[in-house]
């Protein structure tokens, strides 16, 4: 909104400054901030009020966990909140590309808050069927990757791989159901990893920041032709999304951080991963996202070797999945494995952003 002010009224002088993407992304991080740490307590107290016992606590979990039960959930809407007001703040409300990444964070948000409700009220740990769930999420991501596409024109359906210079294939019209696959698989790969305090949403926060740059330099022709990346006009303002995201996550963690005060639930998971997800298909980057997300990747597929193993042969191959539980029950503290996964989600986001001048 006051870009388009600025640009309506002809702002001059240091009011000209909101002209510039990297101030109005610097403004998204401290607006979305600042909101999440306002709101926070009275949104917190209000969850414990209407929730009463909170989030359901799996039993057949580490025992640990049993001493979390009460801890409210569904503090993703407070991180909703302040994403969506920083961006209508700071965002061209021309940009079709933030709109559309709107449409899947608002969503996704949408089915996991479903989800939670379903959890809470019912006292179980299962929620809505997963089908159901699936369902809504590939039509809400279809929808969302037709309008990138749509916006992107001529290439839209170009697939750009890490190390190769130009793009490797044109899947057409295929490439709007790639698109919603990496937007869905991301969002509940997030979700899955969401188990433990703060442990999903730092690593968003640092998977933000990265692509934060990378929003930026795929905006820009100048910095697009020398790393040999894609140039896509608009795609830029994606920063701004990522700096709402980042300032909203520091200011989640800061009640999140062990002991949590509340929990993200499937509400805030499923949209930020389902967000960055939409993001990278912006970008071209999804590929990358899958390096720079690998920690939720690696999740992710433990569920899926976990599952597919123990059908097959009655065995498991993890004493618990997601992993971070496995890693619980080898002995390590809450702690330790939260901060230890924080560390390896930083270091495969400084490899993902290595693949952009290695082409």
């Amino acid at each position: 909104m006051l870009y388009w002010l600025a640009e309506l009224f002809n702002f001059e002088g240091g009011w000209n400054l909101l002209r510039y993407l990297t101030f109005r992304a610097g403004g998204a991080v401290g607006t979305s901030l600042i909101i999440g740490m306002v709101i926070g307590p009275r949104f917190i107290n209000m969850l414990r009020v209407r929730q009463g016992k909170g989030q359901p606590i799996r039993d057949d979990g580490p025992q640990t966990h049993l001493a979390k039960v009460g801890t409210p959930t569904m503090g993703g809407l407070m991180m909703l909140v302040s994403i969506t007001v920083s961006l209508l703040l700071w965002m061209d409300l021309n940009n079709a590309y933030l709109w559309a990444c709107m449409l899947v964070m608002i969503g996704f948000g949408l089915v996991g808050f479903m989800d939670d409700y379903d959890k809470v009220t019912k006292r179980s740990h299962k929620g809505v069927s997963g089908k159901i769930r699936l369902l809504f999420e590939f039509l809400i991501a279809g929808l969302a990757v037709t309008i990138i596409a749509m916006a992107h024109g001529p290439g839209a359906g170009n697939l750009y791989m890490p190390f190769i210079n130009g793009p490797v294939a044109d899947l057409g019209v295929w490439y709007i159901l790639f698109g919603a696959f990496v937007i869905v698989a991301f969002g509940n790969a997030v979700n899955l990893t969401d188990g433990l305090d703060g442990l999903a949403t730092m690593p968003v926060i640092i998977a933000s920041i990265a692509f934060m740059l990378i929003a930026y330099m795929v905006g820009n022709k100048v910095y697009a032709d020398y790393l040999g990346i894609p140039f896509i006009l608009g795609a830029g303002d994606l920063s701004i999304m990522c700096g709402a995201i980042v300032g909203a996550g520091l200011a989640f963690l800061w009640f999140n951080a062990p002991p949590a005060a509340v929990f993200m639930g499937d509400t805030g998971s499923l949209a930020l991963g389902g967000t960055l997800g939409a993001i990278s298909v912006v970008a071209h980057h999804e590929f990358v996202l899958a390096v720079i997300g690998g920690l939720f990747v690696v999740e992710a597929l433990s569920v899926i070797i976990q599952v597919f193993w123990f059908k097959r042969t009655g065995k498991r191959v993890f004493r618990m999945a997601p992993i971070h539980h496995h890693f619980e029950q080898l002995g390590w503290s809450e702690t330790t494995v939260v901060v230890r996964f924080w560390i390896i989600a930083f270091v495969l986001a400084l490899a993902g952003l290595s693949t952009l001048k290695l082409r």
